[in-house]
C-alpha cells in the first residue's frame, strides 16, 4: 500500500529530500483507495504545512516530540518490552521476518522503528499489512491521543494507520488512561528518568540473526504479547 509508505516519510525525522517531495507525497495520498477523502485533505493539509515552514524549525520540532521522553518513542518494543532483555530478541525475530519477506534494512534505524515497520507493510499484500496494524493498534491510539494533548497533528499520522487497519479500537478507554498519564517530556522528568539509571553494555542485537529465516508470523507472536497502553 503505496500510502503507508507516505506515512513512513512523514513519521520518519524531517529531511531537505523529503521537503522536495511535497508533490510526490501529495500525489501518492491523491491516489490511495485506502483512505477516505475527507483523510486525503487533512493529510495533504499536513504535507503542505509541514514543508512550508523552515526545515531546522521542523526537524526541532521532531526531536523535541519522538526524540525527548519516552511516551511517544517510535520503537515499538520501547513501549512493549522496555529495558528488558525480551526487546533484544524480539528484535532478532523481526529481523527474521523482514528478511523472510525479502525485506533488507539498510539503515542505522533499529527494526522496530516505525517506519521502518511501515515501510516492510507497504510492500507486503493488504491483509498481511492490516494484520500487522491491528496488533499494534492499541500503541497506535495511545501515539495519537497523547499527541492530541500536545495539540500536535502529528496526531493524523497515527489516526489514519488506525483507520486502514480497520480496527474497532475502543478508543475512550485508551483516552482516559492517557489523560491521568504525567508527562515525560519536562526537565523534571527527564532528570528523574536519568537519575541513578543502570548503565548496560550489552548490544540488544548482538545474537544476530542466524539458522532459518522462513518465519512469518504477526508482530503479537514475535513480541509475545500484544501490545497495550502503558505510562512509558
Amino acid at each position: 500500500m503505496i500510502i503507508l509508505k507516505v506515512i513512513s516519510r512523514l513519521l520518519d525525522y524531517p529531511t531537505a529530500a523529503m521537503f522536495e517531495a511535497e508533490n510526490d507525497l501529495v500525489a501518492a495520498v491523491q491516489s490511495s483507495s485506502d483512505i477516505s477523502e475527507v483523510r486525503k485533505t487533512r493529510l495533504i493539509t499536513f504535507i503542505n504545512n509541514l514543508v512550508a515552514g523552515d526545515l531546522y524549525d521542523a526537524q526541532e520540532r521532531y526531536d523535541l516530540l519522538f526524540d525527548r521522553g519516552r511516551a511517544l518513542s517510535l520503537l515499538l518494543f520501547e513501549h512493549v518490552h522496555g529495558e528488558s532483555r525480551d526487546r533484544g530478541q524480539a528484535m532478532v525475530e523481526l529481523i527474521k521476518v523482514y528478511r523472510s519477506r525479502g525485506f533488507e534494512i539498510d539503515t542505522s534505524q533499529l527494526p522496530d522503528y516505525i517506519p521502518l515497520y511501515l515501510e516492510f507493510l507497504s510492500e507486503q499484500e493488504t491483509d498481511y499489512a492490516r494484520q500487522w496494524l491491528i496488533d499494534i493498534c492499541h500503541l497506535l491510539v495511545t501515539l495519537s491521543e497523547r499527541l492530541i494533548q500536545r495539540e500536535c497533528d502529528y496526531s493524523l499520522l497515527f489516526d489514519v494507520l488506525i483507520d486502514i487497519s480497520g480496527y474497532d479500537i475502543a478508543r475512550q478507554e485508551i483516552a482516559e488512561a492517557v489523560s491521568k498519564e504525567s508527562r515525560d517530556d519536562t526537565a523534571e522528568a527527564i532528570d528523574k528518568e536519568w537519575e541513578d539509571k543502570e548503565v548496560l553494555f550489552d548490544n540488544p542485537l548482538a545474537e544476530q540473526c542466524s539458522g532459518d529465516d522462513s518465519i512469518s508470523v504477526p508482530l503479537e507472536q514475535v513480541t509475545g504479547t500484544r501490545v497495550s497502553v502503558n505510562n512509558a
